[in-house]
């Protein structure tokens, strides 16, 4: 795997809602095997930066790149087949209540492939083992813990094989502990299966246990300020916000990692 190759790139975007402009001039690349981690305070724009990428939301102007692609100026069917390579955590998790965890993994497998009943349940058993849930097949959203929950989450998000994961919040809801587990797991994923990650969050403690790579959106200039390692920007970067930004909490975060 070439850690180098760029996977996502980011030409002068602009993104808002009507005439109002959220963010303007985003220009920024993310790395085939990155853990690329979106960054900001409240209101910045990371969700709907996350939502320009994968496909829910137009940009105002720009381009978004997945290799020679550009996004949003392709036609839908191959839009659709880019997409086909994403896989998505939400922030809850976003599970069926009404369905066990093996059949919440098994939805995308049914309704996007041509596996057999036999095929799909083996698949199943694996992507649940692979979050650590081997066992739990038969289990409701409502008999497992929150951090369980993100787990399946995340077996359904895989279930497609995706080239890049994307997750919002993943750590929203979960205590310390449960939190680090999570980040241990989206490390172990990304050194065996090679997936890039593309991750919205604020939380420190994940932000330099698992980024690789980032973009700092500041709310008050409208563009981002800073991108690349978070641990360089820490130690690099003379962005007074940025640094603030990353030292908030410093030292419950230094006792979280």
């Amino acid at each position: 795997m070439d850690e180098t190759e760029p996977q996502i790139v980011i030409k002068g975007l602009d993104m808002g809602y009507g005439s109002f402009v959220l963010m303007r001039n985003l220009n920024f690349t993310v790395n085939r095997g990155d853990i690329f981690i979106i960054m900001g305070g409240s209101g910045c724009g990371k969700s709907t930066l996350m939502k320009i990428l994968i496909g829910l939301k137009k940009p105002l102007r720009g381009q978004v790149l997945y290799g020679d692609l550009s996004f949003w100026d392709a036609d839908p069917d191959e839009q659709e087949r880019v997409m086909r390579r994403f896989g998505v955590l939400y922030q809850s998790g976003a599970l069926f209540s009404s369905m066990t965890l093996a059949e919440n993994v098994a939805l995308p497998l049914e309704q996007y492939t041509d596996m057999s009943k036999s095929q799909i349940s083996s698949m199943v058993s694996l992507k649940l083992a692979l979050v650590g849930l081997a066992g739990f097949e038969e289990f409701y959203p409502s008999e497992i813990s929150g951090g369980m929950q993100k787990r399946a989450g995340l077996a359904r998000a895989m279930a497609l094989d995706p080239d890049i994961l994307f997750f919002d919040e993943p750590s929203a809801g979960l205590d310390p502990v449960s939190a680090r587990l999570l980040d241990d797991l989206i490390l172990e994923l990304r050194a065996s299966l090679g997936t890039t990650f593309v991750v919205v969050t604020h939380e420190l403690a994940s932000i330099f246990a698992i980024g690789n790579n980032s973009v700092y959106l500041d709310v008050d200039s409208r563009t981002m300020t800073a991108s690349g390692d978070p641990k360089k920007l820490l130690a690099q970067s003379s962005d007074p916000k940025v640094r603030k930004f990353l030292t908030r909490g410093e030292e419950s975060a230094h006792v979280q990692a």
